[in-house]
């Protein structure tokens, strides 16, 4: 089976590691990458996209979208996590490659449209782009296949406020528009993609597999496990975007709940990402009346990043 998918990016170095999957993997089509602000500026972003894809030897439309959150201020990029070029400052290559001349949600609201029920969205930064699609065409529900998200936190709590996942923070109008659209969604957040680790060893297999592109994400790597060491003392890194496309090839890897989400877009909690079960009742109705969707609460988190560095070396 052959998943079609847009991947709508903000490259990053943990996003790196996951356009690298999309290339790899023989289930999956690559339609295109979306590239938004987040770890980086958008430009930065869209830079990032298309060298990854040139290092692996492919031509992959990218198109150029949100450039800052739809109502709060822009937030400045994680130098200190992603490195000011977004793949840990390390030297970098000219890009041959231009982006797309329609925006991104146009080239979202394109494709979708051009194959109703085929495609999969798979969206690992701030969910402006979706957002934006879906305010072009709101049809899009009925037309996507799925959409997966990496993003949110229902109980691990937040790792850029106490509640709030940084995806969700960065964009909380958007996410709380995109989570609640009623389009068939997954959320695969920090409770999972805190509990895989790719370590040196995998990354010295993974080196070895990709060739340029190789280099550059081991490159990479070594800047975001310093980082990682520092604050969560773990060593290695969480390749949180990759685990997105490990839930929709190795869903049986993960355990998931049904229920409603909703998403805080001010005050104290800004970002953090609710979720009510199905079927349990509160003392209010309101947290319930979203659309039901997925979110991924379990994961064997070995076999997810083995499984990450088997398919890229």
């Amino acid at each position: 089976m052959t998943h079609p998918i847009i991947f709508d990016t903000d490259p990053g170095i943990d996003d790196a590691q996951a356009i690298a999957l999309a290339l790899r993997h023989p289930e999956i089509e690559l339609l295109g990458m979306t590239t938004t602000y987040g770890n980086v500026d958008v430009e930065t972003a869209t830079h990032n996209a298309l060298l990854l894809a040139e290092l692996a030897g492919r031509e992959i439309p990218v198109a150029q979208g949100a450039a800052q959150p739809m109502v709060k201020e822009r937030h400045p990029p994680p130098a200190h996590i992603h490195g000011a070029n977004g793949l840990g400052d390390i030297a970098l290559p000219s890009v041959r490659g231009q982006a797309e001349e329609v925006s991104a949600a146009q080239f979202i609201v394109d494709t979708v449209n051009a194959r109703p029920g085929e495609v999969t969205l798979v969206a690992v930064g701030p969910l402006g782009n979706l957002a934006a699609a879906l305010q072009l065409d709101p049809g899009l529900i009925d037309r996507v296949k799925r959409v997966v998200i990496m993003g949110g936190s229902i109980r691990e709590g937040g790792n850029v406020s106490p509640v709030a996942e940084a995806n969700m923070f960065n964009d909380p109008d958007a996410a709380a528009r995109v989570l609640t659209a009623g389009w068939p969604l997954t959320l695969v957040g920090l409770d999972v993609t805190h509990r895989c680790v790719l370590t040196d060893a995998h990354m010295a297999r993974i080196e070895a597999g990709q060739g340029a592109l190789g280099r550059v994400l081991a490159g990479s790597f070594a800047f975001y496990r310093d980082f990682y060491r520092e604050a969560l003392g773990i060593d290695g890194c969480c390749p949180h975007d990759s685990c997105a496309l490990a839930w929709l090839l190795r869903p049986e890897l993960f355990t998931t709940a049904r229920g409603h989400l909703t998403v805080a877009t001010e005050g104290v909690a800004e970002g953090q990402t609710l979720f009510a079960p199905e079927g349990r009742a509160f003392i209010e109705e309101r947290w319930s009346r979203t659309s039901l969707a997925e979110v991924c609460l379990g994961v064997d988190g070995a076999a997810v990043s083995d499984w990450i560095a088997d398919t890229l070396a």
